[in-house]
C-alpha cells in the first residue's frame, strides 16, 4: 500500500469536506432526528460510496489519458473555479 498516497488522499478529502453542503445536511439531520448514530453511518456510507465511484472513474479515465494530461486538466479546472470565485461572484454584492 502506498502510505503517502493514502495520507494525501485522506487530508485532501477531509479538508475539502469541512463545511461542505453534505456536512451541513448531516448537522441538520442529526439535530432533528432521534438517532445520531443512524445519521452518522448513513452519511459515512454515502461518502464512501461517492469516493469509490470517483476512484473507479478516475482509474478508468487514467487508462485512456496520460497522468500528466489529467493533472493539467484538473489544474486548469481549479484555476477557472478560483478565478470565477474571486472576480465573477456577484451574488454577495447584489444581495
Amino acid at each position: 500500500m502506498d502510505w503517502h498516497l493514502l495520507g494525501l488522499s485522506f487530508i485532501t478529502v477531509f479538508l475539502s469536506e469541512l463545511g461542505d453542503k453534505s456536512q451541513l445536511a448531516a448537522i441538520a439531520l442529526s439535530g432533528r432526528s432521534q438517532s445520531r448514530r443512524a445519521v452518522f453511518f448513513a452519511t459515512a456510507l454515502a461518502l464512501i460510496l461517492t469516493s469509490l465511484l470517483g476512484a473507479l472513474a478516475g482509474g478508468a479515465v487514467a487508462e485512456v489519458l496520460p497522468t500528466r494530461l489529467l493533472k493539467a486538466i484538473a489544474a486548469v479546472g481549479f484555476a477557472i473555479l478560483a478565478i470565477r470565485l474571486l472576480f465573477f461572484n456577484d451574488s454577495e454584492e447584489s444581495a
